[in-house]
């Protein structure tokens, strides 16, 4: 029983500390949109959350940290649903319809995204920041695109991940921006794309060879 109550009594803890968090990057949010990253400090997010300077470094190291939690919360990344053994063309085809499913949330977030990529440009601690937390994703990202054939892949997972990235970023961006341009056709193809099998360095030599051996009309 005293089990039990102590369990009951520590449950709302990290409730409490989910929505001291949440409640801490939504005031980060408004006072971005309000004054820019620039004049947006820690004990001002504080102020406006209602809460303690106190609760704030509890919840983020420095500014810095705040700036890319509130990347990582209202840019997060695409996660397609993939079924388990599902090919790399099935995992590209969950890519583009999660992809396209993104665009209403990010529609509202794209905004802050971009003026908070142009701060970043503007400052080397972050900037080397967000370099280590891609870099991480990147890793992880590759680890998974490793799991599929080497002959499903177009390219090495390492480079692969970080195409599929930008290809999701450009997509979105330009459908937010020119949605008549962009049709959900186009994400299709753009990730069909990358499932055309990678050709090996044995076939690519005979290719050539057959392309200098055939007869001038």
């Amino acid at each position: 029983m005293k089990a039990r109550r102590a369990s009951a009594r520590r449950a709302p803890k990290g409730d409490k500390r989910d929505r001291t968090r949440a409640a801490l990057l939504e005031a980060a949010r408004n006072l971005v949109k309000e004054k820019g990253y620039a004049h947006t400090t820690l004990a001002a997010v504080a102020r406006r959350a209602g809460m303690t300077t106190g609760a704030i470094y509890g919840n983020f190291k420095n500014r810095d940290e705040l700036f890319v939690a509130l990347g990582q919360t209202y840019w997060a990344p695409v996660k397609p649903r993939i079924e388990p053994g599902a090919t790399f063309a099935e995992a590209m085809q969950a890519m583009a319809e999660a992809t396209l499913a993104a665009i209403p949330e990010r529609t509202t977030a794209a905004v802050g995204r971009l003026t908070g990529l142009a701060y970043t440009l503007s400052s080397p601690d972050l900037r080397a920041r967000v370099r280590d937390v891609t870099a991480s994703s990147y890793a992880f990202g590759a680890e998974w695109l490793a799991g599929f054939g080497d002959d499903e892949l177009p390219m090495p997972p390492a480079q692969l991940v970080c195409v599929i990235h930008t290809l999701t970023e450009g997509l979105v961006l330009q459908r937010i921006l020119t949605p008549e341009l962009c049709p959900d056709e186009v994400f299709f193809a753009a990730f069909g794309a990358l499932a055309h099998r990678r050709e090996t360095p044995g076939r690519n030599a005979n290719a050539m060879v057959r392309k200098r051996r055939r007869p001038e009309r």
